[in-house]
């Protein structure tokens, strides 16, 4: 196996640092004043992925079971989300959206795509665009199988 140059290790690390930004950024712009950039972050994931189980969720969150928990219960008292008994495990539980939780989620969608659509437009010149549009698809190829 090649080592890993210099160039690779800082692009690397300069992308990680990168992506945690700009999610927390658009996780930011869709927050409301009923939610919090966790909750929405939960939100986007059930629309996204569908129904799941709070230990799923924690997983995917990368958050302490707990503090799921207490995630979920917002979004219930909301009435952005259901609980049932998981068919399969009656010990668990499946989380679905409501149909405002699927329209919060939807709507909180469309508004961090519009911020970043915004912030694109007023940042770069044409050109610098159509440099990010490559430099994007170039980096695709880094998550193709």
């Amino acid at each position: 196996m090649a080592e890993i140059s210099t160039e690779a290790a800082k692009a690397a690390q300069d992308l990680r640092v990168l992506f945690s930004r700009l999610r927390r950024r658009l996780l930011d712009s869709a927050a409301t004043e009923d939610l919090n950039a966790s909750q929405t972050s939960v939100l986007a994931r059930l629309v996204k992925d569908g129904p799941s189980s709070a230990s799923v969720l924690a997983g995917a969150e990368r958050v302490r079971p707990q503090s799921m928990a207490t995630t979920l219960t917002a979004l219930e008292k909301h009435g952005l989300i259901e609980r049932a008994p998981d068919p399969g495990d009656g010990r668990r539980q499946v989380i679905t959206l409501t149909a405002a939780g699927r329209k919060q989620g939807h709507g909180a969608r469309a508004s961090r795509e519009e911020w970043l659509a915004r912030s694109i437009q007023e940042r770069y010149t044409a050109a610098e665009r159509a440099t990010i549009i490559e430099a994007i698809a170039l980096l695709d190829r880094v998550v193709q199988q």
